[in-house]
């Protein structure tokens, strides 16, 4: 009987001996994980002096000995390789140490971590291949390894052993070849991003079968051929992106029933064609749907209106239509989408009179587009109820008329392009109140009168392109040139614009280009122009200046591009002599 109890305490002994050398263990990882950094001071609190279940970022069982079940440090500006040790700490289940500075290889020997369930990584700099020991650790539901730098394949025995996993995120990294066709063995996965990698090949069919699939991201790739029908086995999805590939095919007539849980439908960029099926109008919880850049075409559904909760249609470069009697009821109908933020129609086939209902659309409107189409017309009067705006782009149509008074209401404009229609009549003094507006684009157009000196209340603007209207007249107004933010380019060439270059041309010391091309300007190029000392081009060609060629221009070191050509200048050929110089190096 005493050898038994005694037995049972060596027993014992020896397990607690065992316990206390794995709680050791734990410690020493620890220390060596911090010693590999090259900023371990961040980690002061990790010291012998306090038990390491108190330092910074360690979760520790309730157990005896506390072994590690947990190390978050994420965001914590950690530098420096992870050291292998990090594989020592057997009862971890959850490693965050994303968006730092780790840099080298992933330690295969976390492999080790049989107990692991959340693996977190993303945004550091890794290099190397995504270690195949991983497919050891199959507990693991999350694996987070996006923004990184790894490349090579993804390894299919990950997803051979991983069968736990929910979420899988590898965006933003290198990784080439094809999509494991073994990632149909994940029944429980939920979350697939492999965004912005280079990755190649077909969708494998298989993937069809993952009942759970919640969320799909397959943007910006090289991958090829036909959505896989079996993908729209699908109905919890509700992300669904293969954006930025080379897919090809057809929408499905009846996707509306196929996703009925779907917010984020996201095909831009690849080669589809057909028609845009009107079942995607029964799919209620739609928010954003993304079809630019392919070969779609026919009439819009004009049951969109359906789609309470849409708030973004991307639907630019394809070939959709419409015309006068037929296919801008959409228009109509998308005025019942009281969230629409985004409607992007350019580079269509879009035809006769940009329809009046367009300004019915909801006041939630930030971005509007109808670039690049055939619709006519005039831009509708009551343009300003859509206070909300904040780009508006009516720009290479064949569109007529004036620019209505009202869109002075749209106190939120930031981009505004009018450019390349056939617009004319005055610029509206209104304009002077878009206090916000950066851009202003009208361009090719038939505008004609004085450039009205509102525009100077324009603090925000740092591009003004008023060039070939040709009727624009008058003297450029002096508050043009006291605008603070003008940075970028202000270009009025090839109108009919008189009066002496104001000394205040000066005063744009942060512009970039300065083309007054083709119009009428007379008297003296002032020499206050020294002072935009960070003009790479000056346009001043094809006017009625006089007097010598101020020897100011020398001062601006890094003009590029300069165009005096056809004045009435005189004298100081040395010094155009020396400019030509300048301009001549800077060029080699």
């Amino acid at each position: 009987m005493a050898l038994g109890v005694m037995s049972l305490l060596c027993s014992f002994l020896a397990v607690l001996s065992i316990a206390m050398t794995a709680s050791a263990g734990d410690e020493a990882a620890l220390l060596a994980f911090k010693a590999h950094l090259s900023n371990g001071g961040l980690l002061a609190s990790w010291n012998s002096s306090a038990g390491f279940c108190s330092w910074k970022g360690v979760t520790c069982s309730h157990r005896r000995p506390a072994r590690v079940v947990a190390l978050r440090l994420n965001a914590t500006g950690l530098a420096g390789p992870l050291s292998p040790a990090i594989g020592n700490l057997t009862f971890l289940r959850t490693l965050d140490l994303g968006t730092n500075s780790l840099h080298g290889g992933i330690p295969a020997s976390l492999g080790c971590l049989r107990r692991l369930q959340e693996l977190y990584l993303g945004e550091n700099s890794f290099s190397g291949t995504l270690p195949v020991n991983l497919s050891s650790c199959t507990s693991m539901t999350n694996m987070g390894l996006y923004n990184t730098k790894l490349s090579g394949r993804i390894p299919a025995e990950l997803s051979e052993k991983l069968t736990s996993l929910v979420a899988i995120s590898l965006r933003n990294n290198s990784f080439t070849g094809p999509i494991p066709a073994s990632l149909a063995n994940l029944s429980r996965l939920q979350v697939l991003d492999l965004s912005n990698n280079q990755l190649v090949g077909s969708i494998p069919p298989g993937l069809g079968s993952i009942q759970s699939m919640r969320f799909f991201n397959l943007f910006g790739n090289n991958l090829s051929g036909v959505l896989p029908p079996s993908l729209y086995n699908w109905s919890l999805m509700g992300a669904f992106e293969v954006g930025y590939n080379k897919l090809h095919g057809n929408i499905p007539d009846d996707i509306g029933s196929k996703f009925p849980k779907l917010y984020y439908l996201g095909l831009g960029h690849n080669q589809f064609t057909g028609t845009i099926p009107s079942s995607v109008s029964n799919i209620s919880s739609l928010k954003t749907i993304g079809l630019n850049h392919n070969g779609f075409s026919g009439y819009v559904p004009p049951t969109l209106g359906k789609l309470g909760a849409l708030q973004t249609l991307y639907f630019a470069d394809n070939k959709l239509e419409a015309d006068d009697n037929d296919g801008w009821e959409f228009i109509t109908s998308l005025a019942n989408c009281g969230k629409l933020k985004t409607l992007e129609l350019s580079i269509n086939s879009f035809g006769g009179q940009l329809p009046g209902p367009i300004v019915n659309l909801s006041t939630t409107l930030r971005f509007l587009q109808v670039m690049n189409n055939r619709i006519f017309g005039s831009i509708p009067a009551d343009i300003g109820n859509l206070v909300g705006l904040e780009v508006l782009g009516i720009a290479n149509t064949l569109i007529t008329g004036v620019i209505p008074e009202t869109i002075g209401k749209l106190k939120n404009l930031v981009d505004l392009g009018l450019y390349n229609n056939s617009l004319s009549g005055l610029i509206p003094s209104s304009l002077g109140n878009l206090s916000q507006l950066n851009r202003l684009y009208a361009y090719y157009g038939n505008l004609e009168g004085p450039i009205p000196a509102s525009l100077g209340k324009l603090k925000n603007l740092f591009v003004l392109d008023l060039s070939k209207n040709y009727h624009l007249n008058g003297s450029i107004p002096t508050e043009i040139f006291k605008l603070p933010g003008l940075a970028w380019y202000l270009d009025l060439s090839h109108n009919s614009l008189s009066g002496p270059l104001p000394n205040e041309v000066g005063r744009l010391t942060d512009l970039n280009r300065l083309t007054l091309s083709g119009n009428r300007l007379f008297g003296k190029i002032p020499d206050s122009i020294q002072n935009c000392l960070v003009l790479e081009w000056l346009s001043l060609d094809n006017n009625l200046f006089e007097g010598s060629i101020p020897r100011s221009l020398r001062n601006i070191k890094g003009l590029r591009v300069l165009n005096l050509t056809m004045n009435k200048l005189s004298g100081n050929t040395v010094i155009f002599l020396m400019l030509l110089a300048i301009l001549e190096a800077w060029k080699n």
